[in-house]
């Protein structure tokens, strides 16, 4: 007759409970003026992106993407902590259920003489048997388990982010390499063409030379420029072998395992399409560094209000229904059974300093996931107008020296024609083949810089990615 009322009055307060602790507001993303003029469709358009790689049409890069994403060590990492944090979320929403155990006991003791006089021997024994089950609830009145379930969630969401973020700066890593790669193959090129120009040229000297036309100081100065452009063909070479090797780590694989597949000599991508430069304010949230950051702080505002819960009383609900007899045969008979009913109630107001202490501690860490947040916005900001100006000049720089190495082509085979002719001397052909080899590298290593700037574009802004990339199977998703 006692419990009912109990319960009733405790479901009563349940219901008009409300969590102790600050509400998360998500902050106000301040962004510049430059990045709040894009259209929807374009923001549509960069998010529903497939994926940018797929914009080279070259399928060894995807193929090599989609091994990175499945094998990558760092990824993998990654997502043994996600799976960590879901175990987590799991656990803190089971706190808001009863928790519900079992035991068994068997014991049997004797008691002295001393202790029962005059009693007999046998009679002094007393065994016992005992199966229970117990439950217990911790009425959430103040919001201490509700608050911990959400800051589980939060933490959750951010490891989310978290393999998000690694997953875009593997790929994005990645594809950078390829793109390098691709260049360094296309400067060896280069610079063996050269080699093979100067191998005729010296050809040419070393003919004149023995016509008694120039001297063996002449032979010298061109087989030394030759020797000297040989030496960077090896030196490429080498740089193209070490890029080979962090590409197949990035695929999860040996360093040497892609030596054969990657050194044949493909063409440099061209520049992919970059997302619209006038990207709204929410595209940059899509940013996985700056959701991650979020997330925390909404964790750390949560776990303010369950350090603040303790100063509240902690009511427990505690039931026990269970059997008891002398012996295992008399269990669960009719005058065997136990039960318990209990309310507990558990207070720190004698122990506030402490308390109080724990919420500054809360609250100082929210501090400081909200300025976590705040840098992680900024960066972002930086990350995309750096990566906006780099593009824009790189295309400038782009159309200036190919109009250089075009020029640099024309000035060598001239100064040839006219040492031929006897117009000019050899200083002025080695010069202009110098010249030549010089452009067209710089000509390729910008091609290639443009490429990869047009890569860290798409990241910085978060465009050009698939809202879900692959997964591996079996991990948990967050509900």
């Amino acid at each position: 007759m006692v419990i009912r009322p109990l319960a009733l009055a405790l479901a009563t307060a349940l219901l008009s409970a409300c969590a102790v602790g600050p509400d998360f507001v998500r902050p106000e993303l301040a962004v510049p003026a430059q990045f709040e003029h894009a259209t929807a469709a374009n923001a549509a358009t960069i998010a529903d992106d497939a994926g940018f790689w797929r914009g080279f049409d070259d399928p060894l890069l995807t193929e090599l993407v989609e091994e990175a994403l499945a094998a990558n060590h760092d990824l993998r990492i990654a997502l043994a902590n996600v799976d960590r944090a879901e175990a987590l979320r799991r656990g803190s929403r089971l706190d808001a259920l009863p928790r519900v155990t079992a035991d068994a006991d068997v014991s049997g003791s004797r008691a002295s003489a001393d202790q029962l006089p005059g009693v007999a021997r046998s009679d002094r024994d007393v065994d016992s048997v005992a199966v229970n089950a117990r439950a217990s609830w911790e009425v959430d009145l103040f919001g201490r388990v509700r608050r911990g379930v959400e800051a589980a969630n939060a933490d959750a969401a951010a490891s989310q982010a978290d393999l998000r973020a690694m997953q875009v700066a593997i790929v994005g890593d990645l594809a950078r390499s390829y793109v390098g790669l691709r260049g360094l193959q296309e400067r060896a090129r280069v610079a063996r063409a050269n080699a093979d120009n100067q191998r005729e040229t010296l050809a040419l000297v070393q003919a004149r030379f023995d016509a008694g036309r120039d001297t063996a100081f002449d032979t010298a100065r061109a087989g030394a420029q030759r020797e000297a452009t040989l030496a960077q063909v090896a030196a490429l070479d080498a740089e193209v072998g070490i890029a080979i090797h962090r590409i197949a780590v990035l695929a999860g694989r040996m360093p040497d395992a892609l030596d054969a597949e990657l050194s044949a000599v493909a063409p440099l991508p061209a520049v992919p399409a970059a997302p619209d430069p006038g990207t709204p304010g929410e595209l940059l949230r899509r940013r996985p560094d700056v959701a991650a950051a979020e997330q925390r702080l909404h964790a750390a505002t949560a776990r303010i209000g369950v350090a603040t819960a303790d100063l509240f009383p902690r009511f427990t609900l505690g039931a026990l229904i269970g059997s008891q007899a002398a012996t295992g045969s008399a269990l669960f008979g009719r005058d065997s059974e136990t039960g318990l009913v209990a309310l507990g109630i558990d207070w720190s107001f004698l122990d506030t300093g402490r308390v109080r202490a724990r919420i500054g501690a809360a609250d100082a860490d929210a501090q400081a996931a909200l300025a976590q947040y705040q840098r992680s916005v900024l960066l972002s900001l930086r990350d995309t107008g750096d990566a906006l100006l780099r593009l824009d000049q790189a295309r400038i720089e782009d159309t200036h020296l190919q109009q250089a190495a075009s020029d640099s082509a024309d000035a060598a085979r001239l100064a040839r024609l006219r040492y031929q002719a006897g117009a000019s001397g050899l200083l002025e052909v080695l010069d202009a083949e110098r010249t030549r080899l010089s452009a067209e590298d710089a000509f390729a290593a910008a091609r290639t810089r443009s490429v990869e700037r047009a890569i860290a574009l798409h990241q910085a802004l978060a465009g050009g990615w698939p809202r879900q990339l692959p997964r591996r199977v079996g991990l948990a998703e967050a509900d």
